[in-house]
């Protein structure tokens, strides 16, 4: 798996991350078998996958344990980023606290959970007026002194956010959702990113599975995604028509779409990482096959008019 410095004077990391995400009970899903996550997690860092994305509200603090037990013995192979900050009720989102009092609180129990005496990459999910961003950003900057964290990253945030994080600490990662049908983010924030020499981890490559090309409409009753209008009545069956590009293209290059659509996010720049949820080894291999696709100008012009930004009907939680 090729490395890349992630962001300026960065660390070397996979240029394709694993999203820890699924394995554990989020958005009303159950929790998939726990050995086929961990082994998941073993061969993704067999395989020289090295980043592991977390958040220490996924499922409750289940997934920073599965981690945990996953890298047992073996912490040198793991690149770990965290999120904090949010805060659930089950699966109820009742807000953020970003105060420094409850960071402090929050990594504490995150180091105990992964069982490690630092967290690689420490981050607020996002950022809001309830708490100066200098308050934030200082805090996690103090855990870094203090040893706790070894980078500062930050997630879902602006492009006046980012410069104002990275004028209180150097950032070394943006996190962000980042594929073909969100592309909003081209405008100011990866402009912005690249101009401070900020590492993009952009997760979300499929949009929630739209452009998987197995998405059919209309969804199950009780599917999370019903509550975004991009998934709803004519919008969704609007940009399945346009998703039959993506699954055209997939077929003459004889791979999925999802590959496709991971592949495209991966030729945006050497900066910037997929960051792919994965919860079972099948899916290792063509992950990392995606990685090796590449597009012709005639492609890329057939997905930059197609999938201009814009062109995929109604919003989602990543257009905020």
């Amino acid at each position: 798996m090729t490395k890349i410095e992630l962001g300026q004077d960065g660390p070397l990391v996979s240029k394709l991350g694993l999203g820890c995400m699924r394995m554990s009970p989020v958005w009303g899903r159950a929790a998939i078998d726990e050995s086929e996550s961990i082994a998941t997690i073993q061969a993704a860092l067999d395989s020289g996958i090295n980043f592991l994305n977390t958040g220490d509200f996924y499922g409750s603090g289940h997934n920073e344990l599965l981690i945990g037990k996953a890298i047992k013995g073996r912490r040198d192979d793991a690149f770990i980023s965290v999120k904090f900050g949010a805060i659930f009720n089950g699966d109820q989102w009742l807000g953020l606290d970003l105060r420094p009092i409850a960071i402090r609180n929050f990594i504490n129990y995150s180091l105990v959970r992964l069982g490690v005496d630092t967290i690689d990459l420490y981050q607020p999910c996002r950022l809001d007026d309830s708490v100066p961003v200098e308050d934030v950003i200082g805090t996690v900057a103090d855990l870094i002194k203090e040893g706790k964290v070894r980078y500062l990253g930050v997630s879902e945030v602006t492009a006046d956010q980012l410069r104002k994080a990275n004028g209180v600490y150097p950032v070394t990662a943006l996190e962000i959702g980042y594929s073909l049908a969100d592309r909003q983010i081209e405008s100011e924030l990866l402009p912005t990113a690249k101009e401070l020499g900020i590492g993009v981890v952009a997760f979300a490559n499929t949009a929630e599975g739209l452009l998987s090309g197995e998405m059919k409409t209309p969804l199950a009753e009780g599917d999370y995604r019903n509550h975004f209008s991009r998934f709803q009545g004519d919008n969704l069956t609007r940009n399945l028509e346009k998703v039959e590009v993506l699954r055209a293209m997939a077929k003459d290059k004889g791979c999925s779409p999802t590959q496709l659509a991971i592949a495209w996010v991966n030729a945006q720049g050497g900066h910037i990482m997929p960051l792919v949820s994965m919860s079972r080894r099948s899916r290792l291999p063509e992950n990392m096959e995606a990685m090796e696709i590449t597009f012709s100008p005639g492609e890329n012009d057939t997905l930059n008019r197609e999938f201009a930004p814009g062109a995929v009907w109604g919003s989602t939680y990543l257009q905020r």
